[in-house]
């Protein structure tokens, strides 16, 4: 499936400046949230190139296991601010944290 690449990086940068504070989201949850179910790694090339200028919570997303970004220190502080807390693993507790998005 071919994607529109400036449609889909508008609806990812839609859907993380909805995620609450205190909340977290995975790379696959968004994708499938807009329609691109296979295309988790999309998001996170489609994160990386955000400027600080776009004051997205970045920071909220994580992997599908709950570990951050292995390059980027500063969200685990960012996230710890929000009263996210971490598994002994390192890994944010995603049954914890995950963002319910049912009604």
């Amino acid at each position: 499936m071919a994607v529109n690449i400036d449609e889909f990086r508008k609806e990812v940068y839609n859907v993380v400046a909805s995620i609450p504070s205190g909340r977290v989201l995975s790379y696959g949850q968004i994708a499938w949230l807009v329609g691109c179910p296979r295309h988790a790694r999309l998001v996170g090339k489609v994160l990386h190139d955000v400027s600080e200028a776009e004051y997205l919570p970045c920071h909220r997303v994580v992997n599908g296991s709950g570990r951050t970004a292995p390059c980027w220190k500063e969200q685990r502080n960012l996230l710890k601010a929000e009263g996210i807390t971490f598994r002994a693993n390192g890994c944010v507790d995603m049954r914890k944290w995950q963002w319910k998005l049912e009604g």
